[in-house]
């Protein structure tokens, strides 16, 4: 037995792509940052209004995938045309700082000693 208003899903998510199964950029993955660049506009496809109305600060790809109740392979075809209409900027992350970001490892022993003989 079918659950009600799930087999109609893969008919949605192939009229949100236009049929596409893969995004064209690979600017996103997970933890990308969307930014929106402005407003939606009138006759805008729903989805991508909703996009840049939850992106007015940086939101994660996962989050959006979330919020949209969407896979995120979906979302990522979305991200791809507001990227290429240029509503939105996608960011990643900076998952490891540079080395010259780093405090001094001496610096680090001499606080755990401090911290040890307290």
């Amino acid at each position: 037995m079918s659950r009600p208003g799930r087999d109609d899903e893969p008919d949605r998510l192939y009229t949100l792509t236009g049929g596409r199964s893969r995004a064209e950029t690979d600017a996103f993955d997970l933890v990308t940052l969307v930014v929106s660049e402005c407003e939606p506009a009138p006759g805008m496809q729903s989805e991508h209004a909703r996009i840049l109305r939850m992106c007015t600060s940086p939101t994660a790809v996962v989050e959006i995938a979330a919020d949209l109740r969407l896979p995120v392979s979906i979302v990522r075809i979305l991200l791809g045309d507001l990227l290429a209409l240029g509503r939105i900027t996608a960011r990643h992350p900076r998952t490891a700082a540079s080395a010259a970001d780093l405090p001094d490892i001496d610096l680090l022993e001499q606080v755990l000693v401090g911290l040890r003989n307290l």
